[in-house]
């Protein structure tokens, strides 16, 4: 639904949208509301500029691809839902990177069958599978335990109450919107009806409905401010959340990095007639960075990079 902005004071109390008007004319108000051009939409009850209007916005965090830029936008649900939130993807995100440290913990328990098969018979060459098991399998599978889904269980319900909470005011914004306009035609009507027959009975229904009419518009304008307050308070948690969850991304791969080169390190020390196996895995740990693996990230999924704005009338 696009918003349009207009001079809430000359609209509801310019005594000019009160004056008797040429039947079948429009008011000064209304004819205000058809000619400013909008310059805003919203989406799922968020607002947003429209392409091209108002000042270019700038990244909050400029070539760090980081989280709270690139995510404020919803997107198409690939299962069927109605959409995904940005910040589902993010938590999405967060649980595939615990599903991979398990998987790689899984790995090296594999690793440390063999080694042990293996020791049996070349006990020099062999890694120590206590070694393995203790500096890099249990690591890796403890690393974040079971509090972690928890804790994102946490941030996704406090986010997603706050977008509840922005999609009950905007209900309340469209309510007193409609109640605004409904004041207004009966306004003009009673104006009208002045030119047909001017009787104290029409002046004070004139004035009953200026009065109603500007009530509204105050209504409307409290609906609007506790619209863009909870907007703006769902803002600044979708900004510090995803910028937590950012930095715990890159301690997952500094910590998995750190534990697979002490794999590497356990191969070097037992290894010595086939380091050549081993050297591939070293280069590509070395080459292990969280902030590229963010950028790659982020620019295949983000949802969009466009940050909210107030609603106006």
């Amino acid at each position: 639904m696009m918003e349009a902005s207009f001079d809430t004071e000359e609209s509801f109390d310019d005594p000019s949208c009160l004056a008797p008007q040429p039947p079948g004319s429009v008011s000064p108000a209304r004819r205000q509301i058809t000619e400013v051009k909008e310059t805003k939409i919203t989406v799922n009850c968020v607002t947003f500029p429209l392409p091209g209007d108002g000042p270019e916005q700038q990244l909050l965090k400029p070539n760090e691809w980081s989280y709270c830029d690139y995510f404020w936008a919803d997107r198409k649900d690939p299962q069927g839902a109605a959409h995904v939130t940005g910040f589902e993807v993010l938590l999405q995100k967060q649980l595939k990177g615990k599903q991979l440290q398990k998987e790689m913990a899984e790995f090296i328990h594999e690793r440390i069958k063999i080694e042990e098969e293996y020791a049996k018979n070349l006990s020099k060459l062999s890694l120590s599978p206590l070694a393995l098991h203790t500096e890099v399998e249990k690591p890796l599978l403890t690393f974040r335990g079971d509090s972690f889904k928890k804790d994102l269980k946490k941030y996704d319900h406090h986010i997603a109450d706050l977008r509840k909470q922005l999609a009950s005011r905007f209900a309340g914004v469209e309510k007193a919107r409609k109640a605004l306009a409904d004041r207004q035609k009966d306004l003009e009507v009673k104006t009208q009806q002045l030119e047909v027959k001017l009787s104290n009975k029409t002046e004070e229904d004139i004035k009953k409905a200026r009065r109603k009419s500007t009530q509204a518009g105050d209504d409307l304008m409290r609906s609007l401010d506790l619209y863009n307050q909870t907007q703006s308070k769902w803002f600044e948690e979708m900004v510090t959340t995803s910028m937590e969850l950012e930095k715990l991304e890159v301690e997952r791969v500094e910590w998995a990095q750190q534990h697979l080169r002490q794999y590497t390190t356990l191969r070097h020390e037992t290894d010595m007639f086939n380091q050549s196996t081993v050297e591939p895995v070293d280069q590509l740990l070395q080459s292990m960075d969280p902030a590229k693996d963010r950028e790659l990230w982020v620019k295949e999924n983000k949802t969009g990079e466009v940050r909210p704005v107030d609603l106006d009338i």
